[in-house]
Order: C-alpha cells, then structure tokens, then sequence
C-alpha cells in the first residue's frame, strides 16, 4: 500500500491548489485524478480573474501558489476591470489559452518536490474507526494518508442536460463520480444540487469578424503573480456582438424544451452568471442581451460565446446562434449544455475546511457550493495547507475576513451556507479598502513565510520588495513642504499654512508621484513599481487608519473563542430556532457567530455570559 501524508482527489483549479499547497509545506503529498491530461482543465470559460475573483487569484499567489503564475503564462488577453474606479475595487483578468494553461499546470504538478500524480478514481475512503485514512482505488488498490481533500468539482453524481436529454457526466467527455457520492450519504453529511452551464462553442473560421466590435486588451497588461514580468504569449483581441429580438423570440417560442424550464433540473444556477434562457425570462423588458467573443487558444480555432450559456436542444442552438450578427453562419463545433451535481452544506465544515464530524477528511471547490476557478483554487490553498499541518500535528490556520477575500469566502461559506452557488465579489469584503490586489503579498506572504508555505525564492524576492518600499516611505516621510512651497512645485493645494509630507501629497486624488518629484530630487531615486505601490497606498491611508480601528474594537469584542463542544441547549433564554443553527454550524468565535441568520446582540450577549459562567467555575 502507498503511503502519504496528503492526498487530494481530482485534479481540477481546486485540486491543483490543494496538492501544491501542501507539497510546498514539505510533506508528503499525492494528486490523485481520472486522467492525466485532465489537470488544470479549464471546464467553462477559458478566463482567469476579475472583480473579486482577481483579488482571490493576487492572494493565493502572496501565498506561493500557482494559479496566478499558469494564468500569467497563458494569458492571451490581460484587462484590468473597473480602471476608473479606485484601486481597491480593480479587478484584473486575463484570458487564457486553454492547452497553454493545462499544459503548463500539468507541468507544474509533475515537477513539484514532495508531490505525486496517480492515475485512478477513487471509489471509496479507507477507514479506521471514524477517522478516514485513505481512499481505495477502482482498481482494487489502497492509498494511505493521514489528510484526503476532496475536490470534486461538477463530478459528484454530475448530471449533463442537452434539451430533454439527460446522461451521466462530471463535465463533456468525462465520466461521474457516483460511486463515491453514495459513500459520503453514508457519513451522513447534508448534501444538495446545484447546477451550472456552458454556451455552445464555435468554430472562428465561420465567424463574420469584419462586421462586429472589437475588444483590445489593455497596453500595459497588469499580471497576476507579484514574480511575473512579462506576458510572454501574443496577444489577442475579442469579438463583441449582441442577441437581438429575433433571437428572443426563438427562446422564448422553445422554452419548454430547455432542460431548466423543462423541469429536468432540480438544482439552483448561479444568479450573477445566468443561461441565455434566464436572461429572456428574467429580463423580459431588454430586447438585447452582449455577447463577447473569446478565442480559447491560439493553435486552434475555437471561440468561446460568453453570455449565452443554455441548456436548449442543439437545434435550438443553431437557430437562436445563427440569428446573432456576425454567427449567422457561425459552426457550432460543442453544444452549449446545463451539468446538475451534488455539494455539500459547507456549514458542516470547520473554518479550515476540515468536514467537522469526519475527522481527516477535507472538502474543497464546488462541493462547498462555490462557483468558479478562482474560487475553487482558494479552497485548495486553505485545504491543502491545513491537511497538511494536521498530517504533521500542527494546529489549524484560519484566515480572517479582515485580512483577505480569501478569508471572506470561508466565513461566508461556514457560517451562512449557501442557497445559489457562491461567487466573490469586492462588496462581500467589508475591509476592502485594506484588501486589495495591489498589497496582497503584503498581507499574506509573511504569513505564508512563517507557516512555511512560501519557498525561499519567493521569500527573499519579497523581502527585497519590502525594503525597497521601507526605505522609499523613509524618504517621502522624512522631508515636509509648506504649501507655498508646494504650489512652487507645481500642486495645486489650500493656502492653509499646514505642513506636508510627500506621503501625504500622494493622498490627495488629484496628485500623482511624477508631481511629488519637483519637491526634493531625492524621490527620482525611487523606482517606477515602489512608486506606484506607495501611490496606492497613500490614496487609502487615510481611510484605513479609521478602518483599522474598526477591525481592532471587532477583534476585541468578537474574538472570543467558543468551545467545540460548547451545549447550546444550556443557554436560557435562546430561541429554540437560534440553537439549532449554532449547533449545525459550530462557530469558532463570537464573530462567526455573529454573522449566522437570525442571529441578534441579545443572543450573542447569552452567549458570552454562558461561556464566561463556564470560564470561571473551570478556573475555580
């Protein structure tokens, strides 16, 4: 039998993660996944990042992973979203070629020190007592392993849906994974549906690009990962068309006959990702609905219709696709389809994703109900780094909400569930004037250097960053202007008589570093990536000193732990419906608890006396 510390199951951006992750922690790690040339599969758009999502991608990166450096590789089109808006709410994407990335990952995984990729599927979970201690293989073999994560993605019980046909798949192509669905039934955990779609892919040659928008990529492409340099692939532009009333009406006429609406599928959508079918039902009064148009690689000639995901027939594809300017003669070389599969109600796992009455068993990815790479990639970091203290009798790391989106997405997930699949967005973070893309390394890679999750390497790299900006700060904190002086240099500021740093220049919106120069020659030394770095956080300074009260009065009054084993039904004077959610969940602190439905100031206040009362009669 093959022994292991850690071992992961399925190799997806979730997979990838986790098994990095806890390779990088130097223990013993296995990847175990259907095929091999299923790692770094891209299963729906061929994109990494965005608003949210590109903030997740900036900090599992900080963190020493590897999605941001695959994406960096791959990326044929890098934009930065919402570049008129400030700095904290920026989102950067990429578009990637898809056998770039999956090559690239695959790479990646077969490289890593301490890391080994089996070919196989897991068809059960090796036991001792209640504990699991392996999985078993369908070729009869057995794995030993202190940790298994989980990370199915569609696959648990996936269901494909194509009008009124339905068959078994975990995405095109690949089989299901039902098997191992009917052994965690047997663990009893809470289990649902969720579903997802794909649009229907086409053929490029058979686009009409001459007549439509195009959508350049940004000049100066804002990378992912903080080691990256350059884009080293040729870059591309995208196509923009939009549906149009005729086909609306071809939807509309044909309803019945999409899976959805059809009554074949059970499971929820995500609502902020919806089928072209979603979008004519919910958004009746909009005769037009946009659609860009994304190469998927440069060695083929694939183009991915973003925002017209469905589940019609294929006949209804080819009619409604034809309808839109520049497809009219469009090949449709995959159908578009909806996949149904199972997760699992991530309230009944701990904050380091560890399942909470299966001990050694992790879950990471969609079965938490999340949707989307960036995501999945997330989990795996959380999971693969916690398996992997556990294997070696360390305690759990638990990331908080205010001090990374990554944090944000776990307590979301842990304390509130999820009734639609979950995706990140920047107004989930309530600190996101701290959280952002930019200073990501800042606030995690020290983490990451203690827990030794980060590779020396990267650690000294950073290093050499922090004090570039150390000295930099030195300098623009060290010297202050008049605002005579001020106005000399070409600022435009109030006559107030008030003394100012150069540091403080650069938080008025309207200065920018090159206008700060004039002042002292001294800050020309300083370079262009320790300039804008100090810029963006000049810009927030301000509000972040008043924030960082905030999050200090929070620490203080919610971080006070509240034991596993803690009886809830001990509390007079808590509803009975309020018990049941804390017991469900398990909170870690008074905070998480906080953030449960229904929860109220009275009931945290019972709480805390009880847990205190418990407290002092233990010290006695």
């Amino acid at each position: 039998m093959k022994q292991f510390d850690v071992l992961v199951i399925g190799g997806g951006h979730a997979g990838c993660e986790a098994a990095h992750a806890a390779a990088r922690m130097g223990v013993k790690t296995a990847l175990v996944t259907m095929k091999r040339s299923g790692i770094g599969v891209m299963s729906c758009n061929p994109a990494i990042g965005g608003l949210g999502k590109g903030h997740l991608v900036r900090e599992i990166d900080a963190m020493d992973g590897v999605m941001g450096r695959v994406a960096d590789n791959a990326g044929i089109q890098f934009r930065l979203l919402n570049r008129r808006k400030g700095p904290a709410v920026q989102g950067p994407r990429a578009q990637s070629d898809r056998q770039i990335y999956r090559s690239t990952m695959l790479d990646i995984m077969e490289s890593t020190e301490n890391l080994s990729v089996i070919e196989g599927e897991v068809i059960d979970f090796s036991m001792i007592a209640d504990r699991v201690s392996g999985v078993m293989l369908h070729d009869g073999s057995s794995i030993s392993a202190r940790a298994v994560i989980l990370t199915t993605g569609t696959f648990l019980r996936g269901l494909i849906h194509i009008g009124d046909t339905s068959y078994a798949g975990g995405r095109m192509g690949d089989t299901a994974s039902t098997r191992l669905a009917d052994r965690i039934d047997e663990f009893g955990l809470p289990l649902g549906r969720l579903k997802t779609g794909t649009p229907p892919r086409l053929d490029g040659r058979t686009i009409n690009w001459d007549i439509l928008e195009r959508q350049e990529g940004d000049d100066d492409p804002t990378l992912f990962s903080f080691s990256s340099t350059k884009a080293p692939q040729r870059q591309i532009t995208c196509g923009i068309t939009h549906t149009n009333s005729q086909t609306h009406d071809i939807i509309r006429e044909n309803l019945s006959r999409s899976a959805m609406y059809g009554g074949h599928i059970d499971g929820v959508g995500p609502r902020y990702c919806p089928s072209i079918e979603d979008k004519i039902v919910r958004f009746s009064d909009k005769d037009s609905h946009q659609i860009f148009l994304e190469p998927e690689s440069l060695s083929d000639h694939t183009v991915y219709p973003n925002g017209i995901s469905t589940s019609l027939p294929v006949d209804v594809q080819e009619r409604y696709v034809h309808s839109i300017v520049g497809l009219n003669t469009a090949k449709i070389v995959q159908p578009g389809y909806a996949i149904e599969y199972d997760y699992v109600d991530p309230r009944a796992l701990n904050s380091d994703l560890s399942v909470r009455h299966v001990p050694g068993l992790y879950l990471a990815g969609q079965i938490n109900g999340t949707t989307g790479y960036e995501e999945a990639a997330a989990q795996g970091l959380v999971a693969g780094v916690n398996a992997a203290r556990s294997a070696t009798g360390l305690g759990p790391i638990q990331f908080r909400r205010d001090q990374s989106y990554v944090g944000v997405m776990i307590d979301d997930l842990t304390t509130r569930g999820v009734t639609e699949p979950y995706r990140m967005f920047t107004s989930r973070a309530e600190f996101r004037l701290s959280l952002r893309a930019d200073n990501a390394d800042q606030r995690l890679t020290p983490i990451g250097i203690d827990i030794g999750c980060v590779g020396p390497q990267r650690a000294q790299a950073f290093s050499r960053k922090m004090e570039r900006i150390h000295s930099a700060r030195v300098v623009l904190d060290g010297q202050s202007f008049t605002p005579k002086e001020i106005a000399k240099a070409g600022i435009r500021i109030n006559q107030d008589g008030k003394k100012r740093t150069p540091f403080q220049l650069l938080a008025f919106p309207d200065v920018v570093f090159s206008d700060i120069v004039h002042l002292s020659s001294s800050l020309a030394d300083i370079d262009k990536v320790t300039q804008e770095q100090l810029s963006k956080d000049a810009l927030y300074s301000n509000y972040i000193d008043r924030q960082q009260k905030d999050v200090e009065k929070l620490r203080r009054d919610e971080t006070h732990t509240i034991p596993q084993d803690f009886d809830y039904d001990s509390v007079t004077g808590l509803s009975a419906e309020l018990t049941g959610k804390l017991q469900r969940v398990r909170p870690a602190d008074l905070g998480q608890a906080s953030r449960i439905d229904g929860m109220t100031p009275a009931g945290l206040a019972l709480i805390l006396s009880r847990i205190r009362y418990l407290e002092k009669r233990r010290a006695s």
